[in-house]
């Protein structure tokens, strides 16, 4: 299975991924073992899994520009609420 994945940080970033593993790639982010995210704490708010890893790259591309990633933070807004991952 291939996971692309939203994390929310404390100061309302919002980074996208995609992974094999999504516990371990979610301990390297907690763990601040990722560049990309080590400067603040990230919460896992949404996820879908891909038996394709072609199809979880394509994903994962169209997620971090334009209409597409529009409507899936519109889609989980509830999510991103600060506070509520506690």
């Amino acid at each position: 299975m291939y996971y692309v994945y939203v994390l929310k940080s404390q100061k309302e970033h919002v980074y996208i991924g995609y992974t094999s593993d999504l516990k371990r790639r979610m301990s390297e982010h907690e763990g601040k073992l990722s560049p990309y995210t080590k400067n603040d704490e990230w919460h896992l708010v949404y996820y879908e899994a891909y038996l394709s890893k072609s199809d979880a790259q394509k994903r994962e591309k169209r997620l971090k520009d334009g209409r597409a990633r529009r409507q899936m933070l519109e889609r989980i807004s509830n999510s991103l609420i600060t506070g509520d991952f506690k």
